[in-house]
């Protein structure tokens, strides 16, 4: 995979000098996954941020620090007068290995749109840290924002996660591990709570051990990029595999969840585990498939409006159903 450096234009000097010594995969961007998928869904169209007319941006916000190492969200809030919104963590996919936050800019645009206060996040990367360094930045992107509650008119009582691939099993890994003080990282904020109240996994994988997820499977000498995200192969390590997985953790704290997910079945490895558990507790959860779809379905018309339409009518029923 190809590894640079990136530098963003937008960030402050002090911001941009740490860009450039952060190593970088760029082998997952919308142009790049447009060319892939073009011969086999020729009818693709890529979705670009549009800001809507009632909602406000804030881009590159600094939520967590390691050392000189900054963490930036960009916001995106409803203007409309209101006292508090319910919140968004937007995690983006790309392996653990790359993807940036700026993915899920249109969708972040429309949660706002709908009354929903939708940062979309920065977190470090298996070049950069390991597993869990990446669920470490979400809880404390989760904390942040329950720190900055008031000035940004959130409810701090109702924070849900939602990623996509990558990001949709960190998802549901921070949701199932509601809680666990193991996961919870030194990113600021300690005496605040990293727990979310709902989880929207978009073809996140549940379980790193079920048959039908094939990334445990590496060949010798060329690590899946989940081995090179939790630091070794399955064979070398199975319980941290199995610890990495969502389903491991499911349980009585886990909050109501909705699946979204393509026709490629790795990557609902687990899901209907992991939906049998919330089950067994009473916990509300949605499963949505998408039929005929490829893997980064949310990316790409005519799939990213059935997305954005279930997500936000499981979060209103989540969160504003009386």
């Amino acid at each position: 995979m190809k590894t640079t450096a990136v530098l963003l234009l937008l960030l402050p000097a002090h911001l941009c000098a740490q860009q450039l010594t952060i190593p970088r995969d760029t082998s997952f961007t919308l142009a790049i996954t447009a060319a892939k998928i073009a011969k086999d869904y020729p009818h693709a169209r890529a979705v670009y941020p549009k800001l809507p007319k009632d909602v406000m941006a804030q881009a590159n916000i600094v939520y967590a620090m390691y050392g000189n190492r900054t963490l930036t969200l960009d916001l995106f809030s409803p203007s409309k007068a209101q006292t508090v919104f319910p919140a968004v963590v937007l995690i983006h996919g790309g392996g653990w290995r790359s993807g940036d936050k700026s993915q899920n800019v249109p969708i972040a645009q429309q949660l706002a749109a709908h009354g929903y206060v939708a940062a979309t996040i920065e977190y470090r990367l298996s070049l950069e840290a390991q597993y869990p360094a990446a669920v470490h930045d979400i809880k404390a992107a989760i904390r942040w924002l329950r720190a900055n509650a008031t000035r940004y008119r959130i409810d701090p009582t109702k924070i849900a996660v939602m990623g996509f691939s990558a990001g949709g099993h960190l998802a549901a890994l921070v949701g199932a591990t509601n809680g666990n003080s193991r996961f919870e990282g030194s990113g600021g904020n300690a005496g605040l709570s990293s727990n979310v109240q709902a989880i929207v996994d978009i073809d996140g994988v549940l379980d790193f051990t079920h048959p039908a997820e094939s990334g445990k499977d590496t060949v010798a000498g060329k690590p899946s990029v989940g081995a090179q995200w939790l630091g070794a192969t399955y064979k070398e390590k199975p319980e941290v595999w199995i610890d990495a997985s969502p389903l491991t953790h499911a349980g009585a704290s886990t909050p109501p969840t909705t699946f979204i997910n393509s026709s490629h079945d790795r990557f609902h490895a687990g899901r209907d585990e992991f939906n049998a558990k919330l089950t067994a507790f009473g916990t509300y959860a949605e499963v949505h498939a998408i039929p005929n779809t490829p893997h980064p379905f949310w990316l790409f018309d005519p799939w990213f409006e059935p997305t954005c339409k279930f997500t936000i009518a499981f979060l209103d029923k989540v969160f504003k159903t009386k």
